[in-house]
């Protein structure tokens, strides 16, 4: 053989990996895709007690009860929205004010696309951190107590973390630490290529069709989600661009070292969890509860995932409990009583 010549036997193969090199790079571009039915205006599926704030470039939506301090902001989780609060906001208002809001990517908060970040990726987990701390100036108090539920715990964590001074106390419910959400570094390039950014929002789309299996699996009883709690859910994917917006806030998910700072956290912090959690087993957040310097934690039986819309009497006793225990601690030794823990450490 010639210098310089290759064998046909290789010349085939280096052209046939040339035509799928091809292919897996433009084809995503050029395969037609299912289209979105997706394009409503947030303000079309408001309901009559929606509100809407302007804050560090998002137009946050967000439904608020009570008055007076503390201020108690809400973060849902993962696929959720103000709507998983419905059950809690009521008897929540009874001891302040209260406010649950949607994160970005999620519920009717407004989802800015690529190219229009004025103040960098809204999706990524430091930004939502700063989102939660800013809320809190925004609504006219110094300081919250942050509630945060499943992907919304490790977010209130790193505002408590980040901006101290406005975070009074936390409640963490099955909160998603230990197994979290976020994508290997070495994959999150990838996320972010135009072939990606094409077929994710399809990906984001046949997730989305699997709503009631999800639903279902958070419950401990299942039978008790009617037609109107998978309706809540699934309405506020009929808002423009929900499922790229999904897929930006995928793409963003980060480890952001929580488990390495735990000992940091010595605010007052109440961790909740069903004892029938098959999202993030029980035993998780009461490792969780165990590691943090202040921590105690309850236990609620016959629960699943989202003890605030399946318990919600059980959970408000815990919530009362621990409000009631952090306005003695902070009223000084000279109060009356003394709190009270169900740590069970």
């Amino acid at each position: 053989m010639r210098k310089g010549r290759r064998a046909p036997w290789l010349r085939l193969l280096i052209g046939c990996l040339g035509v799928g090199l091809v292919v897996l790079l433009a084809g995503p571009l050029l395969i037609p895709l299912p289209g979105s039915r997706s394009g409503l205006p947030p303000e079309e599926l408001a309901d009559p007690d929606s509100r809407f704030m302007d804050v560090n470039g998002l137009r946050v939506h967000h439904k608020a009860a009570g008055e007076g301090e503390p201020l108690i902001l809400l973060l849902h989780g993962f696929g959720a929205s103000v709507f998983s609060w419905r059950e809690v906001m009521a008897p929540l208002a009874e001891h302040g004010t209260v406010v649950a809001y949607d994160r970005p990517a999620f519920g009717l908060t407004q989802r800015p696309m690529p190219g229009e970040w004025g103040a960098g990726n809204p999706y990524t987990a430091p930004a939502q951190a700063r989102l939660a701390a800013d809320l809190v100036l925004a609504l006219g108090a110094e300081r919250a107590i942050l509630v945060g539920h499943s992907a919304g715990g490790p977010i209130a964590m790193l505002a408590a973390l980040t901006y101290p001074d406005r975070v009074r106390a936390l409640i963490l419910v099955d909160p998603a630490v230990y197994v979290g959400f976020s994508i290997p570094r070495p994959l999150r390039p990838l996320l972010t290529t135009p072939q990606m950014r094409r077929i994710g929002p399809w990906i984001a789309r046949s997730i989305a069709g699997r709503s009631d299996e999800f639903a279902r699996q958070a419950w401990h009883d299942p039978a008790r989600i009617t037609p109107e709690i998978l309706e809540g859910y699934v309405r506020p994917l009929q808002v423009q661009n929900w499922e790229r917006a999904l897929w930006e806030h995928t793409a963003a998910s980060a480890d952001v070292g929580l488990v390495e700072r735990l000992d940091e956290l010595t605010l007052p912090i109440l961790v909740i969890t069903g004892d029938d959690d098959r999202v993030l087993p029980a035993e998780l957040s009461i490792q969780l509860a165990n590691a943090l310097p202040n921590a105690r934690y309850v236990l609620i039986g016959d629960c699943g995932h989202v003890p605030q819309e399946e318990c919600p009497e059980s959970f408000m006793e815990a919530v009362a409990g621990f409000l009631a225990g952090l306005e003695l601690q902070e009223a000084g030794p000279g109060a009356e009583g003394s709190p009270t823990s169900d740590s069970g450490r």
